[in-house]
């Protein structure tokens, strides 16, 4: 069996609280999980927002440095990397972020942009660094021209495809795609995802692909890992996963989705209360406040479910049918 490209174990990011005259308790962004994303291969991170998503694909490539774990890239462990080969490695390891406004410096060009990765990595030598913008922006659909105008001259589209250019410059392997279709039209949603799909099968890139609308992820991921209040809580097969959902918080976020024929059904399921506060997790399983298994006992309020294989997917509950 092929090593994956990307292993994350044990994964913990916390985030202190409170200042200097008051101490409180850290907010539990990411509490212990663990994920693969093999070469070529789309992982779909879903969940509602606060779950701690971003802060799983931040910390994975050090924009933030972890409170635990490991993350195991191209065999390099990650987190023990000092600043030389982290930058090194960080070609090799991109992101894409959610805003492709706030994301892009203003007073630059996109075309500056775009080499500025380029130069800091040294990949071409700087009489060749207009040829190449030219051609990642052609390869991601743009005019070439474009790259002497500024990021306010473009549509929220048009500047999240000057971002994935970005990421593409310093021929990464691995790309961490952070809900980067949330903020646009869903017409220009479709063509960015189109774009991605294309830029895989091209390049062989590998995603971490973090959403909360499951009708995307359907669309781009081959895999579905769903999470919340910081931690795991159904992995597997894309289709499998949204198909036969096993963990009762999957079913919910499922009956969420809008049926897309007029005459469609699905019974919509309604979680009681809000999700718990991540600084102050509830003991044994997280979602056991808000869980509707007919099953659920005091087993759920007092022991935390390990993540257990059913079929082809892994579920963290005690009561999941197989």
């Amino acid at each position: 069996m092929t090593a994956p490209l990307l292993r994350v174990e044990n994964l913990v990011k916390h985030y202190e609280a409170g200042g200097l005259l008051r101490k409180e308790p850290p907010v539990r962004a990411v509490d212990g999980i663990s994920l693969e994303v093999g070469r070529g291969e789309t992982l779909g991170l879903v969940g509602e927002s606060g779950c701690g998503k971003s802060s799983v694909g931040r910390t994975i490539l050090r924009l933030q440095e972890p409170t635990g774990g490991r993350v195991l890239f191209e065999d390099h462990d990650v987190f023990r990397l000092e600043r030389g080969p982290l930058r090194a490695l960080r070609r090799r390891m991109q992101i894409i972020f959610q805003d492709p406004y706030s994301s892009l410096d203003p007073r630059m060009t996109v075309g500056d942009s775009i080499a500025e990765g380029l130069e800091i990595h040294g990949i071409v030598p700087r009489l060749e660094r207009a040829g190449r913008v030219a051609a990642l922006l052609d390869e991601v659909g743009l005019d070439p021209a474009s790259a002497t105008r500024y990021p306010h001259e473009f549509s929220g589209g048009q500047r999240q495809r000057i971002g994935i250019a970005r990421a593409l410059a310093v021929e990464p392997s691995f790309i961490v795609c952070d809900e980067p279709v949330s903020a646009l039209d869903v017409s220009v949603q479709a063509q960015v995802l189109n774009l991605l799909t294309d830029l895989q099968e091209r390049r062989g890139l590998s995603y971490l692909f973090i959403a909360h609308d499951l009708a995307v992820v359907r669309q781009i991921a081959h895999r579905v890992a769903v999470m919340y209040l910081g931690r795991i809580v159904e992995t597997g097969p894309t289709e499998e996963v949204l198909a036969r959902p096993k963990h009762p918080y999957t079913q919910a976020l499922l009956s969420a989705v809008p049926v897309p024929t007029p005459d469609g059904q699905r019974t919509r399921i309604i979680l009681p209360g809000d999700p718990p506060s991540p600084s102050a997790p509830p003991p044994g399983c997280r979602f056991h406040p808000r869980c509707f298994h007919p099953k659920k006992d005091a087993r759920c309020s007092a022991e935390a479910p390990e993540l257990r294989q059913l079929g082809t997917q892994m579920v963290a509950c005690h009561y999941a049918d197989g």
